[in-house]
């Protein structure tokens, strides 16, 4: 609950040195937006909101396919050498284009290089060969032994066998194998680090300048480096503009999200930003299509960044964010945008119940008053329940990457895990029943009762993935313990799932979290730090993929012992379920922590709110009052006093 700042008393002598002080303060009917201005407005109920809510749900499906691009255009196919002087007869293809016994039995098999992560046989497509279509293309054979893996990189030209639907991909177009396979996880890292570097430089220059600015900026430049990645003359050039996109799509992911959540009454924050979420993940389950449809990895390039051109049509038609003007004080602006949402929505002057133009028509000589991140260093509790969620953030997205390469490393003993589309759309479908829990758990149990109960099972399943197979495992050397080495493969497998599950669970809540305790004056800015945690968390992915898989043991343990940490910081956290967003850093400050169980009926809280404290303001001046009436060496209660006189017997 959001508690008011004592108005400071008259005789202080000037303005209390904190940050947090309320004096000269606007008035608080302007301030309290939940509770006048959006009512006012028709909350949700009006149908211009109702636009601007679904203007920031389509874009989520463009975002979805940018995020998920690279396990497209940057998947590692297999890869095999072209022996030389074969020309076409190499790929198996006669004069006629057509495959016979004779070409079936002179066809060498390719050897097993570096990367064989594949499937061999129909659900890979044979690259770099011009010779007949697929149906004349005989399915590729099965791989040997793995052999000298040097003597397979002593080549000049390759063939790939790419599985994600694509004829060519980034890898196979410059040959980013052997010795340039580093180039790979270099291009992952880009997209990455422009996501975080996006997020925390669009976020404070967001809480400054405004969101709308910064969003249409980013459109604007998305569609200018997106589609020169495209144009890519080599891997140099597309990592750096992948850097620069990812820098531009954080711009646009995160002004959205500010957007959408400030835009909301209190019960209805969750539910929108969940079906964004949901959205996004259907561009995630649309992304094997659209590759499929497109073949060619520029031509998917320029298919994800063109639908961003729709949104240039929202430097006429979306409006800066009227919460934002009201917390920060530019009252000006603010009655023109509550005149044009009026017009808008059809609405009288006379719906105008409290009274917020005519306090707004005092307050328009007021100078705006911005405010940037580094306040919140000032503050007492605010940091905290920020850093808190950082950390959760980065230990829910950095953790999922343990679970999921613990999962997909038993793909040898499960085959449905061999292929590329079943590991994919496992993954998705793991996020999407996250997504479809957290809507069921944070109804019953809150925000901070959700991330808990999902920090938990994360950590369970962790420790028991890191533990309890360790055991099985000693056990199953036993010839009479009646345990295999498949009991242990399927309690990893269960375990993996339920750990991806819930640390997913735990990341986007995280970032909803930070979104509703933030101070609307500083909320990109607390988003842009949460947002940067998760981009780190998902960035050791591709470090630990970059150092061929060493030291993941030690970077599970780390995770898992930094889950233990979270679960008794979440408890730290406030509760911000059917509160009002806070608005000023004042507001943030007092978000008040809640026990974690309601009170029984009945029952009296230890500790008292600041509110029921008001009810007791008023015993001090009763008291001396009642002090001035009674003589001198008198009490309150008739007795006289030690200093009366006369000694204690």
């Amino acid at each position: 609950e959001i508690q008011p700042l004592p108005s400071p008393h008259p005789a202080a002598g000037g303005q209390h040195p904190s940050c947090c002080s309320a004096a000269a303060a606007p008035s608080l009917l302007l301030l309290d937006y939940d509770g006048s201005v959006l009512p006012f407005l028709g909350g949700l109920g009006g149908g211009y909101q109702k636009t601007l809510v679904l203007l920031t749900w389509i874009p989520a499906l463009f975002i979805g396919f940018s995020q998920f691009s690279d396990s497209f255009l940057l998947d590692q196919p297999n890869f095999w050498c072209r022996e030389a002087g074969k020309g076409a007869e190499l790929a198996g293809v006669t004069a006629t284009g057509r495959w016979g016994a004779e070409d079936l039995v002179n066809w060498t098999s390719p050897p097993t290089t570096l990367f064989t992560t594949a499937t061999w046989g129909s659900a890979g497509n044979l690259s770099n060969w011009s010779g007949a279509d697929r149906g004349d293309t005989p399915p590729l054979p099965s791989p040997p032994d793995k052999g000298d893996n040097a003597s397979n990189c002593d080549c000049h030209a390759w063939d790939y066998g790419i599985r994600t639907g694509l004829v060519q991909n980034v890898v196979s177009k410059w040959d980013l194998v052997c010795d340039n396979a580093w180039k790979v996880h270099i291009a992952k890292f880009s997209l990455l680090v422009g996501l975080i570097f996006g997020y925390l430089i669009t976020g404070c220059i967001a809480d400054w300048v405004g969101r709308r600015p910064v969003l249409l900026c980013s459109i604007t430049f998305i569609l200018i480096f997106g589609l020169t990645v495209a144009l890519s003359v080599n891997v140099t050039m597309f990592s750096t503009l992948r850097f620069f996109e990812g820098f531009c799509l954080a711009g646009i992911i995160l002004t959205l999200y500010a957007l959408r959540i400030e835009l909301c009454p209190p019960g209805k924050r969750f539910m929108i930003t969940m079906v964004a979420s949901f959205v996004a993940m259907a561009g995630q389950f649309l992304m094997p299509g659209l590759a499929a449809l497109c073949r060619d990895w520029q031509v998917l390039q320029a298919l994800i960044i063109c639908p961003f051109l729709l949104m240039l049509l929202y430097w006429s038609v979306f409006p800066e964010s009227l919460r934002w003007l009201m917390a920060t004080q530019q009252f000006e602006s603010a009655k023109k945008l509550i005149l044009h949402f009026t017009q808008k929505n059809c609405m009288s002057p006379e719906s105008d119940i409290k009274g917020v133009m005519p306090e707004l028509e005092k307050e328009l000589s007021r100078r705006p008053k911005k405010v940037c991140i580094v306040k919140m260093v000032g503050t007492r509790n605010l940091w905290k329940n920020i850093v808190v969620l950082c950390v959760n953030s980065l230990t829910g997205y950095g953790i999922h990457h343990c679970f999921a390469r613990s999962m997909m490393g038993h793909e040898v003993k499960v085959p449905l895990l061999e292929n590329f589309y079943a590991d994919y759309y496992t993954m998705a479908s793991i996020a999407l029943a996250s997504c479809l829990a957290m809507c069921v758990v944070v109804r019953f149990l809150g925000r901070r009762g959700g991330l808990l109960l999902f920090m938990i099972l994360t950590a369970l399943a962790s420790l028991l993935q890191l533990g309890l197979l360790n055991l099985i495992g000693k056990y199953s050397q036993h010839p009479d313990s009646g345990m295999s080495d498949s009991v242990k493969d399927k309690f990893s497998i269960a375990f993996s799932i339920v750990g991806m599950f819930a640390s997913h669970a735990v990341g986007s809540l995280s970032v909803f979290f930070c979104a509703e305790i933030t101070p609307t004056v500083i909320r990109c800015g607390g988003l842009g730090l949460v947002l940067a945690s998760a981009g780190f968390g998902m960035l050791t992915a591709p470090i630990i993929e970059l150092h061929n898989q060493k030291g993941y043991f030690l970077h599970h343990i780390i995770f898992a012992c930094c889950t233990l940490i979270c679960i008794i910081c979440i408890l730290l956290l406030p509760e911000s379920r059917d509160q009002s967003l806070p608005e000023s850093i004042s507001n943030g400050e007092h978000y008040t922590r809640q026990p974690l169980l309601p009170h029984k009926k009945g029952e009296q809280p230890l500790l008292l709110t600041n509110a029921e404290l008001k009810d007791y303001s008023g015993l001090h001046d009763a008291a001396a009052a009642i002090g001035d009436a009674l003589p001198d060496g008198a009490t309150a209660n008739g007795m006289r006093s030690c200093g009366s006189g006369r000694g204690l017997p």
